[in-house]
C-alpha cells in the first residue's frame, strides 16, 4: 500500500487521491473529487486548496474514502448530503441526487410564477425534499406540499426541511393508485382570496426507460433508487400522463404544470398535454441543449 504521510501539503493530499482515482474517473471529475475530499474530511476551505496552504490534518478513513470510489459509490452517498441551489441536503440511498437539470427547472417555476403571489404547490415525488424545500425557500407565502411513495424518503425530506430552515407539508401517497382527491386540493372556498390561489404541480417522475440501463453511469444504475428513475419500456409516459390527470377533476383553477421529462419524450409530452386541455404548452431546453421541462396550465373553468 502507498504510503499517505501524515503531514504534507494540501496539494500533495489532492495529487495523491486523483492517484488513486485515475482510471475509475473521467479526468475532468478527478480533482473535483480530490477537493471535495478535502474540504469534507478536514474542514480546509476551497480557498485555502487553491491558494496551497500547509496541512497539518490527516485525512480520516482515506483509504476507505478511495475504496469506496473505485466501486462508484456516489460521494453524496459517502458522505450522506450534498449542496445544491444553496441549500445542505441530506441524501441516501432512498433519494436521488440532486442534479443541476433540477435546479433549472425550480428557476423556471419562480421565474414564471411570482413568489409574492397566492399559491399552493405539490411536488409529486419529492424524495429529498429538495424541489419543495428550495421553492419554499424562495416563496415564503406559498403553500407547499412534498408527495412521495417512499416513507424512507420522506424522512430525509423532512430532516432537509428541518435543517434548512423551511416549513413544508410531506405526506405519503402513491400518485398511480391514489385518488385525485387524496393528492390535490379539488375543491374550495370561494372568496377573492381563493379565487386568485394558483395551484402548481411539479413533478420530477421517473422517466427513464428500462431499456435505457445499459448506457447508463454505474454510479447511477448501481446506487440509486430504481423506483425513482425506470418506468416500463411501453408506457414512458406512465407518469406524466397520471399527474396531468389530476387537476381535470379539480373544479378549482388556474393549474400550472412544471415537469422534468426525458429528453426522448419531449415532443410526446407537449402532444399529451394538448390532448388533455392543456394551453401555453412549452418545452424548454437544459444547459446542456437537452429538451428538459415542459410547462403547460389548465384555465379557470366558468
Amino acid at each position: 500500500m502507498q504510503f499517505f504521510p501524515y503531514l504534507c501539503s494540501v496539494k500533495q493530499q489532492i495529487d495523491y487521491i486523483i492517484s488513486q482515482l485515475r482510471g475509475y474517473y473521467p479526468d475532468n471529475e478527478l480533482r473535483e473529487l480530490a477537493y471535495w475530499i478535502v474540504e469534507e474530511t478536514t474542514g480546509i476551505t476551497r480557498t485555502e486548496i487553491l491558494i496551497g496552504c500547509k496541512s497539518t490534518k490527516n485525512i480520516p478513513n482515506l483509504e476507505i474514502i478511495l475504496q469506496k470510489l473505485r466501486t462508484h459509490v456516489p460521494i453524496q452517498y459517502i458522505f450522506g448530503h450534498t449542496e445544491w441551489m444553496g441549500l445542505d441536503l441530506r441524501v441516501t440511498s432512498a433519494t436521488l441526487i440532486p442534479r443541476p437539470e433540477t435546479a433549472e427547472l425550480v428557476e423556471w417555476i419562480v421565474q414564471s410564477v411570482a413568489p409574492d403571489v397566492y399559491a399552493r404547490v405539490l411536488d409529486i415525488g419529492t424524495g429529498s425534499g429538495c424541489i419543495a424545500i428550495a421553492l419554499k425557500q424562495r416563496a415564503p407565502q406559498w403553500q407547499v406540499t412534498g408527495i412521495d411513495i417512499s416513507a424512507e424518503a420522506l424522512a430525509v425530506a423532512r430532516d432537509n426541511a428541518q435543517r434548512n430552515g423551511v416549513e413544508v407539508e410531506w405526506k405519503q401517497a402513491d400518485v398511480l393508485s391514489n385518488s385525485a382527491s387524496d393528492l390535490i386540493l379539488t375543491d374550495g372556498p370561494t372568496s377573492n382570496s381563493a379565487s386568485d390561489l394558483i395551484h402548481i404541480i411539479v413533478s420530477n417522475p421517473p422517466y427513464i426507460c428500462e431499456k435505457e440501463k445499459k448506457d447508463m453511469d454505474a454510479r447511477v444504475l448501481d446506487y440509486e433508487p430504481h423506483s425513482a428513475l425506470f418506468v416500463p419500456d411501453n408506457d414512458p409516459l406512465l407518469f406524466y400522463r397520471r399527474i396531468a390527470s389530476l387537476p381535470l377533476a379539480s373544479s378549482l383553477s388556474p393549474y400550472y404544470i412544471f415537469f422534468e421529462i426525458n429528453e426522448a419524450y419531449g415532443d410526446e409530452v407537449c402532444e399529451m398535454m394538448h390532448e388533455m386541455g392543456y394551453t401555453d404548452v412549452q418545452l424548454k431546453y437544459d444547459m446542456y441543449g437537452k429538451p428538459r421541462m415542459v410547462f403547460g396550465a389548465i384555465a379557470r373553468k366558468s
